[in-house]
């Protein structure tokens, strides 16, 4: 076994541990603490936060991918080329409002919980899986284009079974970057009253906890690292994957 899966290994089985069994962990977060301030944040469950805040980064991401896919696949056809400018147009659109504008925008029409929240990580994961998306199904070799039609193959054969899973790397980089990234912004629904890991985080500085802060932190970057390890495994599994034609 290599150190690098080791330390994997012991990130997943502390941070389960810490969730199971929260209490267990309080002597490490006591040092933090404020004077006679618990050192183990139990206002909520630490586990139904974080399943919450990744159930949140999940559905945003997934309706980014498929929005973003989507367009990316429009603008390479013959027919939507007109439409990259749109599109890209669209995709920008997260990243020209902060997600905090976003939520300020969001609260007085769809009212405070996880909808402004989910808006927010939705608009500002496009960017990163639309670019991606375009730069996967632009940079096909036309060889392999041209084999494709050689055996008679349709244009939507063509996209599912060469064009895809050829650019399938290259969008499930974005796909990670979007992951990642909305993970951390995530934190910042708790001021909207959804649940993530930000209510851990919100707690701890308004009481001057340290240990609260520490424990939403950490919770989120042990998670980013993991998840940013499990799609950079994935992608390297599928480019050694290659379709006939590549």
């Amino acid at each position: 076994m290599s150190v690098a899966l080791l330390l994997r290994l012991i990130l997943v089985v502390l941070l389960v541990a810490f969730l199971a069994e929260p209490q267990g962990f309080a002597p490490v977060f006591a040092p933090f603490a404020a004077n006679g301030a618990p050192a183990v944040y139990t206002q909520s469950s630490l586990l139904s936060l974080t399943l919450s805040h990744l159930a949140m980064v999940a559905a945003a991401t997934l309706a980014a991918t498929i929005v973003s896919v989507g367009l990316a696949i429009l603008v390479t056809r013959p027919a939507g080329r007109e439409f990259l400018a749109l599109s890209r147009s669209i995709a920008n659109m997260g990243q020209t409002f902060p997600p905090v504008a976003v939520l300020a925008l969001a609260v007085p029409v769809f009212g405070f919980g996880p909808i402004p929240t989910l808006i927010a990580l939705f608009l500002y994961g496009l960017l990163p899986i639309f670019e991606n998306a375009l730069t996967g199904l632009t940079t096909i070799p036309p060889t392999v284009q041209e084999a494709a039609r050689g055996v008679g193959m349709t244009d939507l054969q063509r996209l599912v079974s060469v064009e895809l899973p050829l650019a399938l790397p290259v969008i499930l980089t974005g796909i990670r970057l979007t992951a990642v990234i909305s993970l951390g912004t995530a934190t910042i629904g708790s001021t909207v009253a959804a649940k993530t890991l930000g209510e851990v985080i919100i707690a701890g500085l308004t009481s001057n906890n340290t240990a609260f802060v520490l424990q939403g932190g950490l919770i989120v970057a042990v998670l980013a690292l993991l998840i940013h390890d499990g799609f950079a495994r994935l992608e390297s599994a599928i480019s050694r994957q290659r379709p006939m034609f590549a």
